[in-house]
């Protein structure tokens, strides 16, 4: 079984997305036989390559709230991080295109470290309050999970990894996709947002128990009941 998990390296319910989907299959029974993909979505992909800017007051000016009001509602956020054991801090932190953590990401999937990598991404962005924006940002990233420099160097340079960035968000658009987190169950079943985890799972058991319908065999001759004596 298959699940497909849109998302961005700086959305925070996606961090926090993750952490409940893994609780989720901490408690499904054929967790082993479930495949995680991490697949691409662009929070704002229309912030110019190479600008950053201070989180807080472009979130305040986009939704038409006060610094201060964006303040403790990045503050509940944290709160609710925190309740999924992680440490954010978001009052200082900086927003840029993403672009390039995707093609990153994409790299990392043909090693086999696609799930090492945006786990790694997302909590340098997070945790450690870390650029994710730039070649410089993220080759050390890169080099942490065992990615070589030279080759993230050349395939952040060469783009080769841009159609299938955009290939993804154009996916995640045509099956309905509005915001992320967005999962997708063997491209049948989807929820979107931070779903608590017991809906997750409830999401993994619907899945295994249509693609896996119980097989009844028919009954043979025997006693049921009482209904035989010796």
């Amino acid at each position: 079984m298959q699940v497909e998990v849109w998302s961005d390296v700086v959305c925070p319910w996606c961090y926090i997305g993750k952490r409940k989907l893994e609780t989720a299959l901490s408690r499904f029974a054929h967790a082993d036989q479930v495949e995680v993909v991490w697949r691409s979505f662009q929070l704002d992909p229309s912030v110019p390559e190479g600008h950053t800017e201070p989180t807080l007051p472009a979130l305040a000016a986009k939704y038409g709230r006060s610094v201060e009001e964006m303040a403790q509602m990045q503050q509940r956020v944290e709160e609710v991080a925190a309740g999924e054991g992680l440490e954010y801090h978001l009052a200082d932190g900086v927003s840029g295109n993403t672009l390039l953590a995707h093609q990153l990401i994409h790299l990392a999937g043909e090693h086999g470290l696609r799930s090492e990598m945006k786990e790694r991404l997302l909590h340098a962005y997070f945790t450690e309050q870390r650029s994710v924006f730039d070649v410089d940002a993220l080759v050390p990233l890169a080099v942490e999970v065992g990615l070589d420099e030279a080759e993230v160097r050349a395939a952040l340079a060469d783009r080769r990894f841009l159609p299938a960035v955009r290939e993804e968000a154009q996916t995640a658009q045509a099956l309905g996709a509005t915001g992320v987190p967005f999962f997708v169950v063997d491209r049948a079943y989807g929820a979107a947002g931070a779903q608590p985890a017991e809906v997750l799972l409830q999401l993994l058991e619907r899945a295994w128990a249509d693609s896996h319908p119980l097989v009844t065999v028919p009954a043979a001759e025997g006693c049921a009941d009482g209904s035989c004596s010796v």
